[in-house]
């Protein structure tokens, strides 16, 4: 019996494949195989996607469906002719590997791009992510009008190509119809693929019937650029946008924007499938009616001034507080800092802040209960040396001032709770 694709070892850089690509690097692994950067020599030498596919587990009874499968899905990714899709370029199998290869992109993805920007200060604004949308659905729609479902899009899977305004949508890869071929084939199959289906698709991004049973449908897709759009507009993981007992979003508490715009991501977010908008064209229809949202820029808000409501109290578990801190830093899109908030003489000037006025007020409320009218001033002096803190970090900060432990810790307990 012949080895089964993945235990075969990663192609050193430098080969020559087919007799025509040569491997230049590594760009990525998953459970369906590897993808790598490689030059064909028959085009200039010019840069090229050689995908292996190679799922995990596969042994030679189980190759030749997979080669099946492999060879239907070439035919699909050859029929997508779109400028905003990487093209295909050419299928084959050579020493028990499958492979398909792909234009290039050279680019940046979007979580790439959001860190960038997250570096300067800000995440991607409502004109920004409805722009983008709107740029990105008729792919979508072009997509399911082919009756091919993407089933993994996230901010790593699309990219903008270097001196192009338009976004790419990537990773159309083998497998993906892996529900299509194998419904009804065996019953005795059906929890194996499940679990190879739950292998395509992001935790956090994919909607719960994808991740639950491997169903998927134009929604699905739609659900998952919907949390991509929530995620580019707040900065955060989408673990931390999503109350954990409850599984609802709390998104909105995180970003500005109009209450049209955030009704059109609500709708696309909507946890059941038959809430969902069914196809790309009805979200850009409702898109198309937004207005152009403005910005309105309060001069000052004093806190004596700011409503007596509480901030919302599902805005993040506790439980995210302690997981931020007890993770080292690093270069993610979800641990740069937010916009910043002045305060200046007692008062609190918004300059894009994370911070809303009514969270403010309540920490000031919490504070000057334990340290006194002192509360004022702490708090002015921790925004002017934090200017990009974010919620957790203020609270986090604001807690050491208060001297005994215990009641620190309930101080934090009332405000996320």
């Amino acid at each position: 019996m012949s080895q089964s694709p993945m235990t075969k070892p990663e192609i050193a850089a430098g080969t020559l494949i087919d007799n025509r690509y040569i491997i230049q690097k590594l760009l990525g692994q998953g459970g369906l195989g590897r993808t790598y950067l490689a030059f064909d020599t028959r085009r200039f030498n010019e840069a090229c996607v050689l995908k292996e596919f190679a799922p995990i587990g596969t042994g030679e009874s189980g190759l030749e469906q997979y080669r099946n499968l492999f060879k239907r899905e070439a035919k699909i990714l050859h029929q997508l002719q779109h400028p905003q899709i990487p093209k295909f370029l050419a299928c084959f199998e050579g020493d028990g590997r499958l492979f398909l290869v792909q234009e290039y992109v050279d680019g940046k993805t979007y979580s790439r791009l959001l860190g960038e920007l997250q570096r300067q200060g800000r995440n991607f604004s409502e004109e920004e992510v409805i722009q983008w949308l709107k740029n990105l659905l008729p792919v979508l729609e072009y997509v399911h009008q082919h009756n091919i479902i993407h089933r993994d899009i996230s901010p790593d899977n699309i990219m903008l190509p270097d001196g192009n305004d338009l976004p790419v949508l990537i990773d159309f890869g083998v497998g993906k119809q892996i529900a299509d071929i194998n419904e009804g084939r065996n019953p005795n199959h059906q929890v194996t693929f499940v679990g190879k289906m739950s292998l395509v698709g992001k935790v956090g991004y994919a909607p719960r019937e994808q991740i639950s049973l491997g169903l998927c449908s134009p929604s699905s897709d739609l659900y998952a650029l919907g949390v991509t759009a929530i995620v580019l507009l707040t900065g955060r993981d989408p673990s931390l946008l999503i109350d954990q007992y409850s599984l609802e979003w709390n998104w909105r508490y995180y970003s500005y924007v109009s209450d049209d715009f955030a009704q059109v991501l609500d709708q696309m977010l909507a946890d059941r499938p038959n809430k969902r908008y069914q196809t790309a064209r009805e979200v850009l229809i409702n898109l198309e009616r937004i207005a152009k949202p403005e910005v309105v820029m309060s001069p000052a808000i004093m806190l004596d001034d700011l409503p007596a409501t509480i901030f919302n109290p599902e805005f993040q578990a506790m439980s995210a507080i302690s997981q931020s801190y007890n993770q080292p830093p690093e270069e993610t899109i979800f641990n740069s800092p937010t916009s910043p908030a002045v305060m200046q003489n007692g008062r609190i000037k918004e300059q894009q802040s994370s911070l809303q006025p009514t969270f403010i007020k309540h920490c000031h409320q919490e504070l000057a209960y334990h340290i006194g009218p002192i509360a004022n001033l702490v708090m002015e002096e921790i925004l002017a040396q934090n200017p990009y803190i974010s919620p957790d970090q203020f609270v986090e900060l604001i807690a050491k001032e208060i001297p005994d432990f215990q009641a620190a810790f309930e101080f934090k307990k009332n405000l996320f709770s």
